[in-house]
């Protein structure tokens, strides 16, 4: 299996006009193994035993009515400006992952639809 980290500059490629859910978010986009690039608006970054991840909404076609994919990662600050994301190979990690950010992210989304 190849590295699949990821190095990115927090001021390249930043737009911090598009908004989502009626908030602003901050925008970043990835370059993928194959060279491709993704942009996405950055959820969030939480912890979970003593790790940081981030969530991530690809961004696409804005009139398709599909369920959004979340991309999660573990997340590294390196230096000021600079993080890397790694891919979560573990299965039992990517699930308690999976957990802490539907947890997290869900009971905030429901707590703005009862405003």
């Amino acid at each position: 299996m190849s590295d699949n980290k990821h190095v990115h500059d927090e001021n390249c490629n930043h737009d911090h006009d598009h908004e989502h859910e009626h908030e602003e978010m901050e925008i970043m986009t990835l370059t993928l193994d194959d060279e491709t690039e993704l942009e996405c608006a950055v959820i969030g970054i939480f912890e979970v035993e003593d790790k940081e991840y981030i969530a991530l909404l690809p961004l696409g076609d804005e009139d398709k009515e599909e369920e959004d994919e979340v991309l999660l990662y573990e997340y590294k600050e390196l230096a000021e400006e600079e993080f890397e994301l790694a891919l979560i190979d573990d299965e039992d990690e990517f699930d308690l992952v999976s957990e802490a950010f539907y947890a997290l992210y869900t009971d905030e989304h429901e707590e703005e639809d009862e405003e």
